[in-house]
């Protein structure tokens, strides 16, 4: 993907909004990157289209999980940049309430940066980050830069 080579042809951290809206999926579903101080933050904005079950009403699960697979691998390539997008390999995702017809938000955290695999938690909240309505657990290849090594980046 060209936005994180030249990310990191420069040695700097790749643009959010236009990371975000690269991606054909998280355009559809409207999803927003931005810093929140030092935290990358995605947005998920409301849209009728995203209710799963129009009694309650309530967010579609496959729209929360794929919500969270973005939040996972934005953050991905903004703290392991490789020149390539993360590929997910396992995801594990929890259903902790039902999530109600507003704007959802979403974090991200590297729990373990390897060689070739990393290890990533993101928490889904609409109100409160205190109370997530979904939790990622997920594991990511990464594609090794030129130069063969993958850090953290601060």
């Amino acid at each position: 993907m060209d936005i994180l080579r030249d990310a990191l042809a420069r040695n700097a951290k790749p643009d959010l909004k236009a990371l975000a809206a690269a991606l054909p999926y998280a355009r559809w579903l409207g999803v927003e990157a931005e810093m929140r101080g030092s935290e990358l933050t995605t947005i998920l904005r409301y849209s009728p289209e995203l209710i799963g079950n129009p009694v309650l009403p309530a967010l579609h699960g496959g729209v929360l999980g794929a919500f969270l697979e973005i939040t996972a691998i934005l953050q991905v390539a903004f703290d392991a940049p490789s020149g390539e997008l993360p590929k997910p390999v396992d995801i594990n995702i929890d259903y902790l309430r039902s999530a109600r017809p507003v704007d959802t938000y979403g974090r991200a955290w590297i729990t373990k940066l390897g060689r070739r695999v990393v290890n990533v938690h993101a928490e889904a909240w609409q109100d409160h980050h205190e109370k997530p309505v979904t939790t990622l657990r997920g594991h990511f290849l990464l594609t090794a830069p030129e130069n063969g090594k993958v850090t953290a980046s601060s």
